[in-house]
């Protein structure tokens, strides 16, 4: 049985989807104004985990993650740099999925652009128009009335009368409390935009994504998640307007990942201490920095280190170790590994738990290696299978193992070679500066069974 944390009910629930064995599932993606940092990534990389799984289980997961292709952020780096728009926006989006590739992300179902959905973002304040929850403030922009939805603040749990203003909340004298959001921004000089029936402009961020969702998706949906972040207003704003035009609940679940922190602090652009994800891809695998965003469990924060990524890089050498010199056979069903993987990933896609399981298989393989080949060879199906769930050890164990920096697999070889004359002429000296020169270079040799093996440190 699958229980999922639901943001909105604050508790763990069974997950029982809206049509049995069918899942539709959002997640919110990002804004493509600049380089993707493992905060983004840390998010991004939760969900495509919650996908993998849900389709392991045997759902038939429709899977949608947008793009939000106009925003502020975006304008005013495009003035900046004097670029073309689209051309612009496209570059990142690009680079996104570059970088979501070399982490081992699937690609959604539907990747909608918000440029994309304009005639659903305008039919959608007008069904708000027209059941009076949206009005024309004194700028011309157009508003949310907040105080007309009766329900705002369920899912974040706020008082109304104590978030009148706030870090996230933007007053203004043009609308007509300050709660109410923007559905509508009336266009501006050097700025995109479109015909509506309140004038050229463009769309709200909250309104794109309600849009969205319920464009690819439906009105009602098992899933919508994003960071931590967006619970409030992003969220709470998306529950609002969505359910203000339907007169439908919007979303059963709702999943939000923890902070990627650094010293203690939520990793973001604002504050200045952030990674990119190519920042970490200049030294460690997408493999191992997959394997440390899913380290922790996904709700909870996670503290960003060079030695966490270290640790990360340790931890899947020790299962590639495993798998090396074995081939996989037959997978055995029913175990008792799979039973407390799946035990682990259904509490909540627990995912520190189900690695400790991953890491028992590896175990049970090393031991069985020399004694039972062939039961060993279907342990080593397993952990492929169940570390593919979680989108790890696919690679073959040399591919990781031997990827190396400044010095060829060929000329390594070689030195293992000229090593083992050494050896075989008993000149100790040699082969020991030999063994000392390849590790400088990061190569540990391993020697068993007659032959030795190498990997990198």
């Amino acid at each position: 049985m699958l229980q999922i944390y639901n943001s909105l009910t604050k508790q763990k629930e069974e997950f029982k989807p809206i049509t049995p064995g069918k899942v539709t599932l959002y997640a919110c993606g990002v804004t493509t104004y600049d380089f993707c940092h493992m905060g983004n990534a840390r998010t991004l990389i939760a969900f495509d985990m919650v996908v993998r799984y849900l389709r392991y289980r045997g759902f038939d997961v429709k899977y949608v993650r947008n793009i939000t292709d106009v925003d502020d952020k975006i304008i005013k780096r495009v003035n900046e740099n004097r670029e073309e728009y689209y051309a612009f926006v496209q570059r990142y989006i690009d680079i996104m999925h570059e970088d979501l590739k070399e982490l081992g992300a699937i690609m959604p179902d539907e990747e909608p652009r918000a440029t994309q959905f304009m005639p659903q973002i305008i039919y959608l304040i007008q069904r708000l128009f027209e059941k009076g929850y949206a009005y024309v403030g004194g700028n011309g922009d157009v508003f949310y009335d907040v105080r007309h939805f009766k329900n705002y603040g369920k899912l974040s749990c706020c008082d109304l009368d104590k978030m009148r203003s706030g870090a996230r909340v933007e007053t203004s004298e043009n609308k007509k409390d300050p709660l109410d959001f923007v559905l509508w921004k009336l266009a501006k000089p050097n700025e995109p935009s479109w015909e509506s029936p309140w004038g050229k402009g463009r769309p709200g961020w909250h309104i794109e994504c309600s849009a969205m969702s319920m464009g690819t998706l439906g009105e009602t949906i098992d899933i919508h998640g994003g960071g931590a972040d967006l619970l409030f207003p992003h969220h709470e704003n998306e529950i609002a307007q969505s359910e203000s035009a339907s007169s439908k609940p919007f979303v059963k679940t709702w999943m939000h990942a923890g902070y990627l922190q650094t010293n203690k602090t939520k990793m973001s652009k604002s504050s200045d201490n952030f990674f990119t994800i190519r920042d970490v891809l200049a030294y460690f695998s997408g493999e191992v920095a997959r394997y440390f965003l899913l380290s922790g469990h996904y709700r909870s924060p996670l503290n960003y280190s060079e030695d966490a990524l270290k640790q990360a890089d340790q931890s899947l050498e020790s299962l590639y170790i495993a798998l090396r010199d074995i081939t996989p056979t037959f997978m055995p069903s029913n175990t008792v590994f799979e039973k407390y993987f799946m035990e682990a990933m259904n509490d909540d896609f627990n995912t520190p738990q189900a690695f400790s399981v991953l890491f028992d298989i590896a175990h049970e393989i090393n031991r069985l290696r020399d004694a039972d080949m062939k039961t060993a060879q279907a342990h080593a199906a397993l952990l492929k299978r169940l570390g593919g769930v979680l989108g790890l050890l696919q690679q073959e164990p040399s591919a990781f193992l031997q990827k190396t920096e400044g010095v060829s697999a060929g000329d390594i070889d070689k030195l293992i070679q000229e090593r083992n004359q050494a050896r075989a002429q008993k000149d100790w000296a040699t082969a020991d500066k030999i063994r000392d020169q390849l590790s400088t270079q990061g190569i540990v040799l391993e020697d068993k069974d007659g032959h030795t093996v190498w990997r990198k440190k």
